[in-house]
């Protein structure tokens, strides 16, 4: 019986996989086109299966109309000795000696063809692959996966260079060689260089450029390599073949597609824990639980990228900026730090070109990680016990009662000599303090399509409740009031008629201050409503008669 898999390639007779043939035919395009071209993504999106599958098209598969055309050559860095990028020599050596092993069980005689021990440079290596793709009946395709393994940039980027050179060459008739070539990893090959200088194994000169430009024949590879909901739907469509468990298809895999926008490895993951942990519940309710296992998780995916977030600066204040902060950055592939967060599958472009974490599920890690940052920074100050008996009781959270204790905590801890901090780290503070609360029976997640100038919508998970929180700065009357259209309408779209309003006021002299927190109604909506500010300001009472103005909208 087939399985999901996270962990490797995927194989069609042991494991349940999305159908991505559409996908497989725009990259067959490219190689029937003689492109060379790279195929970078994050980790575990799903590369090497669709290396595997692209092979089996090469080979005609599954209808075999094309056998006879291609003959396909896959290798990968990923075990690369240090002999390999020691110098010429090795490389050539390692190289003829990967091409061989790849064709050795399905292609003995040709296999055969790459033993040369005399070659010893790139030169002579270049005149050996015009030989051998001038006198072969197939056009020969040359497949690389984890490229960006090179642990020596030079010896690589010759490699590439000579690529490079007789890909022009075979262009104007002068010379023989690879019919394509792909090349695939997380970096961009442009980026290699940038990747040591990152992992301080270079350091480069001070008119020297930080990325590499010997591979600037490759094409572009546009190919979305995430999966749609109607993709995850044939998945789902074969496990419910097999084991009839009534799920409703379409909205599983809209939802599952929700949490992760088709990242290939936490599609498969919350399949797989469903399937696993959780009794093959295919619920809503199901997928929110694996989410939340997933987020629990100790997996090489998140630490790798709390690793890139840690040695990078401008890439931490990048995924600040756009979770904690909640602040609008527009879209911008130009940008270095905007662009290194685009090849590691961190970030998106959203709607009407705003930058976006990639899926929810990777923006809910990366705030826990400033969370668990400013926890244990020197400088952090305790919010006080919560007295999380008396928000939760009998599994029901109170979130009026839990924004209540955190205006009354705020105000007792932070003054107006921490204006700075507070005006950017604000949104931080509650999240830790909700953090502890929530932690093993719920999750949160922002709404980034939502996003306007200053606020920001906070969907929170409990058990079964859910709530909606607009984090929100002050701008004035008339900003907050419309705050409360704003919120409504979301209520409304969400099918849900209660909400909460969370505003931080960083006045240096704030002239008004609500003076109690409370309830509201505006367009048949209940709103509770609280304010915080920096220090002491003059108090006021809400308007009775703009209230019932609100009341009556």
């Amino acid at each position: 019986m087939r399985k999901f898999n996270v962990t490797g390639i995927c194989v069609p007779d042991m494991h349940y996989m999305v159908v991505i043939s559409e996908k497989i035919e725009k990259i067959f395009s490219l190689v029937e086109s003689k492109k060379y071209f790279t195929i970078n993504r994050g980790r575990q999106f799903g590369k090497t299966t669709t290396i595997g599958m692209l092979e089996k098209r090469l080979a005609g598969e599954p209808c075999r109309t094309m056998v006879g055309n291609y003959l396909c050559i896959s290798i990968s860095f990923e075990l690369a000795s240090k002999k390999m990028f020691a110098d010429e020599e090795g490389f050539c050596q390692e190289f003829l000696t990967a091409i061989f092993e790849s064709l050795e069980y399905r292609e003995p005689e040709e296999a055969g063809k790459w033993v040369d021990n005399s070659i010893t440079d790139f030169r002579l290596l270049s005149r050996f692959i015009s030989g051998i793709c001038r006198n072969s009946k197939r056009k020969i395709v040359l497949i690389i996966d984890e490229a960006d393994k090179a642990a020596n940039n030079e010896i690589f980027v010759m490699f590439l260079s000579m690529l490079r050179e007789k890909y022009l060459l075979r262009n104007a008739s002068k010379d023989f060689t690879f019919h394509s070539v792909i090349l695939a990893g997380v970096y961009d090959i442009r980026n290699l260089k940038q990747k040591m200088i990152l992992s301080g194994k270079y350091e480069p000169g001070e008119s020297e450029s930080r990325e590499n430009s010997p591979w600037n024949i490759a094409a572009d590879f546009k190919v979305d390599m995430s999966f749609s909901a109607k993709e995850i739907e044939t998945m789902l469509a074969e496990y419910e073949n097999d084991w009839h468990t009534g799920m409703d298809i379409s909205v599983i895999a809209n939802e599952i597609r929700s949490y992760t926008s088709g990242y290939p490895y936490l599609v498969s993951r919350i399949c797989l824990l469903i399937e696993t942990e959780l009794d093959r519940n295919w619920t809503l309710e199901g997928v929110r639980e694996a989410v939340k296992l997933v987020l629990g998780e100790n997996s090489t995916l998140f630490d790798d990228m709390a690793k890139r977030i840690e040695e990078n600066s401008d890439l931490k204040n990048l995924l600040y900026n756009l979770t904690v902060g909640g602040k609008i950055i527009n879209y911008n592939a130009l940008d270095p730090v905007i662009k290194l967060g685009l090849m590691f599958c961190f970030v998106k472009e959203g709607s009407e070109s705003r930058l976006v974490v990639h899926n929810k599920i990777f923006e809910i890690a990366v705030t826990d990680y400033f969370i668990s940052r400013n926890v244990t920074s020197p400088g952090h100050r305790n919010v006080k016990d919560a007295m999380k008996s008396d928000i939760i009781r009998d599994g029901v959270f109170n979130m009026e009662l839990c924004l209540r204790k955190f205006k009354n905590n705020y105000a007792e801890i932070y003054t107006d000599k921490d204006f700075k901090f507070l005006e950017r780290d604000g949104k931080l503070i509650f999240l830790t303090y909700l953090k502890p609360l929530i932690n093993g029976k719920g999750f949160y997640h922002f709404e980034s399509e939502t996003r306007d100038s200053g606020k920001m919508d906070l969907v929170i998970d409990y058990l079964k409740q859910q709530f909606i929180i607009e984090l929100k700065r002050w701008y004035g009357d008339s900003r907050h009031e419309a705050a409360y259209e704003q919120l409504a309408g979301y209520l409304k779209s969400k099918n849900t008629d209660c909400g909460y309003l969370l505003t931080f006021d960083f006045r240096r002299e704030a002239t008004a201050e609500f003076a109690e927190s409370g309830w509201i109604t505006y367009d048949g909506k209940r709103i509770f409503d609280v304010a915080l500010s920096v220090g002491k300001s003059p108090k006021r009472t809400r308007n009775s008669s703009r209230r019932e103005k609100k009341n009556s909208h």
